[in-house]
C-alpha cells in the first residue's frame, strides 16, 4: 500500500497544462492524456477515502466488542500507536524508504500530528459524559465546519449545491445513528464538538501536506500522538499492561488493524481530492458501523436507519458528480507517495 505512483503521474497533476501553447500543437493528445491520469488519480482518491471511511466503520464496532470484556480505548490507542510506529519502521527499512519529511512542511506536520491527536483524545473522552450516539452526531458536524470554511481556507465558492448536499448528508448521519438527546453533560458535547474541529483542521492540513511521503508522514504523526495518549492514559489511570490486550485478541486484532489500514489510506486519499469531498465522504463511517453493528453485535436496523443511510449514499454520488464536474476548474496538486 506504500508504493509510489509511477513518475508520469506526479508529472501531469495540474490541469493547468491543458491551455499550454506545447499541448495546443499537437493536437490536444497530451490534453487527453494528462485529464486520464488526473481523473484516475482522482477517482482513486475517492475509491481511498470510501475504503478508509469504511474500515473506520468497521474498526469502531470491534473496539465496543474489545470494551465489553474490559480492554478501555485509551489502552488500545496507546498499544496501536506503538505498533503502527513499528510497523512503519519496518516499512521503511524493507521499502528503502525515507522518513526525513519535507522542510517546508514541518509545521503543517507538527499541526497535523497535534490535530489528530486532539481528534483521538477529545472523541475518546466525550463518550464518558454523553452517548456514544449522541457523541457520534456531534462529531460528525464536521463536513458542515469543513464546507463553512473552504471559501476562507481554500478559496472556493460555496455554492448551493454544494451546502445542500452537505445538509442532507448530515440529516443522514443523525437519522443513522439515531441520537437520544437526554441527560446531556456539557462536557461531553464540548469535547466531541472539539474533536469535530480538529478533524476539520486535520482535512485541510492533511491536503496540504503533499511533498512529504505517507511513510514518513504516518511515522511523525503518531510520533506527535504517542505521549498525548501516554500522558492522557495516565492522567485518567487507564494505562494498562499489554495483557489487557488478551482478553478480546480478535476484537482488539481487527480494531487496530482496522485503524492502521484506513488511515493510511486516508493520508492516501486526501492528496488526491478536496478536503470538501473527503468530508463529505467520511460521513459513510457511521452508516458502515451500524451495518456491521447489526451483522456482528445483533442490532436491528430500524427502517430510520436505513433511510438514513440511503440519504448518505444519495450525498456522496452526487458530491462525486459535482467533483467530476468541477475538475477542469480545480486541479490537483502533485502529491508524494
Amino acid at each position: 500500500m506504500f508504493h509510489s505512483r509511477p513518475a508520469p503521474c506526479r508529472a501531469f497533476c495540474f490541469l493547468r497544462l491543458l491551455h499550454s501553447p506545447l499541448i495546443r500543437a499537437n493536437g490536444g493528445h497530451l490534453a487527453n492524456h494528462d485529464l486520464d491520469m488526473t481523473r484516475s488519480s482522482h477517482s482513486t482518491g475517492l475509491l481511498f477515502a470510501i475504503g478508509s471511511a469504511s474500515l473506520y466503520g468497521v474498526n469502531i464496532v470491534f473496539a465496543r466488542m474489545a470494551s465489553f470484556v474490559g480492554a478501555s480505548g485509551s489502552a488500545i490507542v496507546v498499544y496501536r500507536v506503538l505498533l503502527m510506529l513499528a510497523l512503519v519502521a519496518i516499512v521503511a527499512v524493507a521499502a528503502r524508504r525515507s522518513l526525513a519529511m519535507a522542510r517546508e512542511e514541518r509545521g503543517k506536520m507538527l499541526m497535523l500530528g497535534i490535530s489528530t491527536a486532539f481528534v483521538g483524545i477529545c472523541y475518546l473522552s466525550s463518550v464518558a459524559f454523553i452517548p456514544v450516539t449522541v457523541a457520534v452526531v456531534v462529531f460528525y458536524t464536521f463536513p458542515i465546519l469543513i464546507v463553512l470554511a473552504s471559501p476562507f481556507v481554500e478559496k472556493t465558492p460555496l455554492t448551493p449545491a454544494l451546502i445542500g448536499v452537505v445538509v442532507i448528508a448530515t440529516l443522514g448521519v443523525c437519522l443513522v445513528v439515531g441520537p437520544a438527546f437526554s441527560g446531556l453533560d456539557w462536557r461531553g458535547l464540548a469535547l466531541a464538538f472539539g474533536a469535530s474541529v480538529a478533524t476539520a483542521i486535520q482535512f485541510f492540513i492533511a491536503a496540504r501536506c503533499n511533498k512529504t511521503g505517507v511513510v514518513a508522514k504516518v511515522f511523525w504523526i503518531h510520533l506527535i500522538v504517542l505521549p498525548t495518549s501516554l500522558l492522557i492514559s495516565l492522567v485518567t489511570g487507564q494505562l494498562a499492561p499489554p495483557s489487557i490486550l488478551a482478553l478480546a485478541p480478535f476484537a482488539v486484532a481487527m480494531t487496530i488493524g482496522g485503524y492502521i489500514a484506513g488511515f493510511v489510506l486516508q493520508f492516501l486519499a486526501l492528496g488526491r481530492i478536496t478536503a470538501v469531498a473527503a468530508g463529505i465522504i467520511y460521513c459513510t463511517e457511521p452508516v458502515v458501523a451500524s451495518l456491521a453493528s447489526a451483522l456482528i453485535l445483533s442490532e436491528a436496523l430500524s427502517p430510520v436507519q436505513i433511510a438514513g443511510g440511503a440519504l448518505v449514499l444519495a450525498a456522496i454520488i452526487t458530491n462525486v458528480l459535482l467533483e467530476q464536474r468541477s475538475l477542469k476548474d480545480a486541479p490537483l496538486v502533485p502529491i508524494a507517495d
